[in-house]
């Protein structure tokens, strides 16, 4: 065991856990309706704790994403259109849509 002499583990778990940027993701996904009616701060709130989005879409993308899509990707979150949804990650969450190629 002495290979082990001052190795931070804390460190090493913090890393192992985020991936090494941004915060955790969580075991959460938060399925709702985006029509508006919802802080967009809340979003962004969601996606800043670790949450996942599924999102279907009740109105006009562009304008009901307005509030909160450019935070989300300032943050390294991803957004993506699918099949009258958005789906929105936080940064330590990638979306893999090659399948749909």
């Amino acid at each position: 065991m002495k290979e082990f002499d001052g190795l931070d583990l804390q460190s090493v778990e913090d890393q192992l856990d985020t991936g090494g940027e941004g915060p955790p993701a969580s075991d959460r996904v938060v399925l709702d309706v985006l029509d508006g009616t919802t802080d967009p701060e809340e979003w962004v709130q969601l996606v800043a704790s670790g949450a996942a989005l599924v999102l279907h879409i009740d109105g006009d993308l562009n304008e009901l994403a307005a509030g909160f899509a450019r935070d989300i990707r300032d943050g390294g979150g991803s957004l993506m259109h699918f099949r009258g949804f958005l789906v929105v990650t936080p940064a330590a969450v990638d979306i893999d849509a090659e399948r749909l190629e």
